[in-house]
């Protein structure tokens, strides 16, 4: 395939992302974030067997941040899924 062509497929997906990222409702919102989390679980293993296989030293420096930047978004999911779980939690008020 040639650049545009992979260029083209990039920025389309882009969009798409974009716009059914947003169409979300909030309701939805917290299982998507585990489905989000689980996703990178599997991009963590993917990334180690990849570096792992590899005697190049340049794919164990990508395979490292590969599972670097899923780990962040991993712990940031879980973050992000804890606090608004902690919305529906009702308040307990003073009597």
């Amino acid at each position: 395939m040639d650049f545009i062509s992979i260029l083209s497929i990039f920025v389309l997906s882009c969009f798409v992302g974009y716009f059914v990222v947003w169409s979300v409702t909030p309701a939805l919102h917290t299982p998507l974030m585990a489905v989000t989390n689980a996703i990178s679980s599997v991009i963590i293993v993917g990334a180690l067997i990849a570096a792992a296989a590899s005697g190049n030293p340049v794919a164990k420096w990508l395979g490292l941040l590969g599972v670097v930047l899923a780990s962040i978004n991993i712990f940031g999911g879980f973050a992000v899924t804890s606090r608004m779980l902690a919305m529906y939690k009702k308040k307990d008020r003073p009597e």
